[in-house]
């Protein structure tokens, strides 16, 4: 009989202790633990649809530091490291680009030259990518609340940020009034201590952290097959719509909505980095082809990631739009009293440049990365020998 008491007693006090650890850690979480866009340790190797995007390479390795940035480890020098943070929404990202194919990553490798560490006054770069697909101005600025807090001081922040913030407008029917939505941490943050915690063995805070552990330090590779398939069902959605759209609200509720989101997004930019750039976000506009119009599909009236949807607005729609953004982010920055680079009159209209209406091949990725280059050593882009055409740049 004594025996079995103990026992119980035994079970009784592992559980108690499983239990403290447990609440104990949960809330070590929510006091000290950190938000990251990626997870720290995370590498994913993305199988190309080369069907689908024949222009793409058919290997893209994302590969995600100790900060959650994708890009490499942040390197350790006597002199002085200059530190870029790259931020906005998938043309930043560049998921289906190989890490030093994405215009972040050949930007690093531009700016590594020794001319350019002369320049710079610098040992070494460091351009750390927390691009994320679907982040919108608020979401931006919700990253930036959050992820800003864990950097002492950076050189610069590049922001690319916008195409996302018409795209959802008109996926909800162009609303008036927009109001201001919570975002969930889970959205835009892959590892943060926001939980949710739950008693199951996945919502276990512990498992959490083992989770993360292993990441960290194991570094496993996750391998995934068929990459960008998606798009080819996005693109054929488009073709098949029932209704395309010609006309569209006033965007005025829109634009203003992303003009206050942008303002207070550089404002905490500005307290964290010496240098704010806003790289603004360019589109695919021309007279397009038959086979450069297949390639298309933004635009839908819904969410083409999760229905069908058999409504569109046309491309002219998007373009106007677009326009009218970028000519508020113009505004914005100049305002704020930040650098800006127009990257319209450096890409070519093509498939070259662009695989949809705003995602960049290996080519147009390049041709981002010289001119963020060349506006940041503070060249124009002739200066690089890889233009004629200067870069816009103005504070």
């Amino acid at each position: 009989m004594n025996g079995e008491f103990w026992i119980l007693a035994t079970i009784a006090s592992l559980l108690v202790f499983g239990v403290g650890v447990e609440l104990g850690l949960r809330r070590w979480l929510r006091r000290w633990g950190g938000y990251y866009v990626w997870s720290p340790g995370v590498r994913l190797h993305l199988y190309v649809d080369r069907e689908v995007l024949p222009e793409l390479e058919p290997l893209a390795r994302i590969e995600v530091n100790a900060d959650g940035e994708r890009g490499g480890a942040v390197p350790r020098t006597s002199g002085h490291l200059y530190r870029i943070l790259v931020a906005g929404g998938s043309p930043v990202e560049c998921a289906l680009l190989d890490q030093p194919t994405s215009w972040p990553g050949a930007l690093e490798r531009l700016l590594k030259a020794p001319e350019s560490l002369r320049t710079l006054g610098a040992s070494n770069v460091h351009v750390g990518n927390i691009g994320l697909s679907g982040v919108t101005s608020q979401a931006l600025n919700f990253i930036f609340e959050r992820v800003l807090r864990r950097y002492r001081r950076l050189d610069a922040i590049v922001i690319m940020v916008g195409g996302n913030d018409v795209f959802f407008w008109l996926a909800k029917g162009a609303p008036d009034p927009i109001a201001p939505c919570p975002i969930p941490a889970s959205e835009v943050f892959f590892c943060h201590p926001e939980g949710p915690f739950r008693w199951t063995r996945g919502g276990l805070a512990i498992v959490q952290v083992l989770q993360r552990l292993r990441c960290r330090l194991l570094r496993p590779v996750k391998i995934r097959h068929g990459s960008g398939k998606w798009v080819g069902r996005a693109r054929a959605m488009r073709a098949r719509a029932r209704e395309v759209r010609t006309a569209v609200p006033g965007p005025t509720p829109m634009l203003d909505f992303f003009e206050a989101q942008l303002r207070e997004l550089l404002e905490k930019a500005k307290r964290r980095a010496d240098r704010v750039l806003v790289v603004r976000q360019p589109w695919f506009e021309k007279q397009y082809t038959a086979a450069e119009q297949a390639k298309l599909w933004h635009g839908a009236l819904g969410d083409p990631h999760e229905e069908e949807v058999s409504v569109y607005y046309s491309i002219d729609v998007l373009c106007r739009l677009m326009a009218a953004l970028d000519a508020r982010a113009a505004q914005v920055a100049a305002d704020v009293g930040v650098e800006q680079l127009d990257l319209m009159p450096l890409l070519e209209p093509s498939l070259k440049t662009f695989y949809d209406f705003v995602h960049y091949p290996p080519a147009g990725a390049a041709t981002v990365a010289e001119a963020v280059a060349a506006a940041i050593l503070g060249r124009t882009v002739s200066e690089e020998a890889m233009h004629s055409t200067s870069v816009v740049l103005s504070r």
